[in-house]
């Protein structure tokens, strides 16, 4: 099935093509129709399903066909998502899916300074995705309506259960019209969760989706554990193994995936970097360089690289350990396609412990882990051989010898 089968006005089409995307993932093909139809729907998916753009595309199109032409513009739709990692990936893939609608799209998120986002606000906007409470916050300060919301999607519930945010997610719906769309998405549905969906939607479609968690199991996987100043040495030092003919570096912020080819560049390594900031035409000239291997290595966040599918990729690089598990199924999903080889590597510091944990608990095993390198871990993790980390160690030979 292709997206054009989905009823997809034009203007977002075209950008799905231009993101890569060819054929809709079981979710997006249950809900798109739901959600256009009107319907309010209860979503059972996980991140990692194609679960955004399941919500995104058809909230985009129901804005569309109803354009608002006031000088200032109404906030209509609102997402609310636990983590401001989530909500600034939910933003870009709005604004990605929606770069031919005139519909604008902001997001709004606590532990940064407020101005910029006020700013934004001011201006007016048709989307909003915001965390809790600074969405709370704002609204407190009178920068923020929700009396004009038609469509209001509340996404990971389990994981606003789980971070305590149950409260604040009362608290906002008391304050949306109750004449309203509602999407409700939630990995589980403990008694909770079941209950808080009861007082959201109503009279919802259920889908149900399971994640494709199960990883490849060509892929050859292996991780480093390492302390944050070292990934940069750890990288140049394993690019120098020749037969890294290209390699698909993660990050997960813009910031980083700019530094690290900063870095690169430096040691003469070829390398681009793609992400949300980068104009369109960057990202495609970037994708082009990467799969005739001008560029050796190409940077990219996880909303970029969704849509990357370049042939005979044999390795994936997670400089930094996605906090979502799921993440990491898809980034390592980039390799070992079509039966080929494929080999994903990660670098793992003290803090992303946990998050490396989580992936373990979703693809149900254990990550092969690579002591022997120059740069063993210090931090929080004492070294079994100290002496390690300043000898002259193999590089990748055994990320093969699995």
């Amino acid at each position: 099935m292709q997206f054009e089968s989905l009823n997809i006005i034009e203007p977002i089409l075209k950008s799905l093509k231009e993101e890569g995307y060819t054929a809709p993932t079981p979710i997006q093909v249950q809900s798109i129709p739901i959600v256009l139809k009107g319907n309010d729907l209860l979503g059972c998916a996980q991140t990692g399903t194609g679960k955004t753009a399941a919500f995104a595309v058809p909230v985009l199109q129901l804005l569309s066909n109803n354009k608002s032409y006031e000088r200032k513009k109404r906030i209509r739709s609102l997402v609310v998502t636990p983590t401001r990692e989530l909500a600034i990936q939910i933003e870009e893939s709005f604004k990605a899916y929606g770069r031919y609608t005139g519909l604008t799209c902001t997001v709004v998120f606590g532990g940064v300074n407020q101005n910029p986002q006020t700013n934004a606000l001011h201006n007016g906007v048709d989307i909003l995705v915001a965390t809790p409470g600074r969405l709370l916050d704002l609204m407190s300060q009178g920068y923020i309506s929700l009396k004009d919301i038609q469509i209001f999607v509340l996404d990971e519930a389990d994981r606003m259960l789980d971070m305590g945010f149950i409260h604040d997610v009362k608290r906002i719906i008391e304050a949306l019209p109750k004449k309203r769309q509602s999407l409700f998405f939630s990995a589980t549905m403990p008694p909770a969760i079941v209950k808080l969906a009861g007082s959201i939607v109503y009279k919802p479609v259920k889908v149900e989706v399971t994640p494709s968690a199960s990883t490849v199991d060509i892929v050859s996987q292996s991780v480093y554990f390492i302390d944050k100043g070292n990934k940069n040495s750890l990288l140049i030092e394993l690019l120098k193994d020749e037969r890294i003919k290209t390699a698909l570096v993660f990050t997960r912020t813009k910031f980083g995936a700019d530094k690290v080819v900063k870095i690169l560049r430096k040691k003469n390594i070829t390398a681009e970097a793609i992400h949300g900031n980068k104009a369109q035409n960057a990202r495609q000239r970037a994708l082009a360089n990467f799969k005739s291997q001008a560029t050796r290595v190409l940077v990219a966040t996880d909303i970029a690289a969704r849509g990357i599918d370049v042939e005979d990729l044999e390795y994936v690089i997670n400089y930094e350990i996605p906090n979502i598990p799921e993440t990491y199924v898809h980034r390592i999903g980039r390799t070992g396609r079509a039966g080929a080889d494929g080999t994903a590597i990660s670098f793992c510091d003290a803090e992303e412990k946990p998050y490396l944990k989580d992936i373990e608990k979703l693809i149900t095993k254990k990550i092969h882990v690579i002591d022997d390198h120059p740069f063993p871990l210090i931090d929080n993790n004492p070294v079994k051989h100290p002496k390690q980390q300043h000898r002259n160690h193999s590089r990748v030979e055994s990320h093969r010898s699995k």
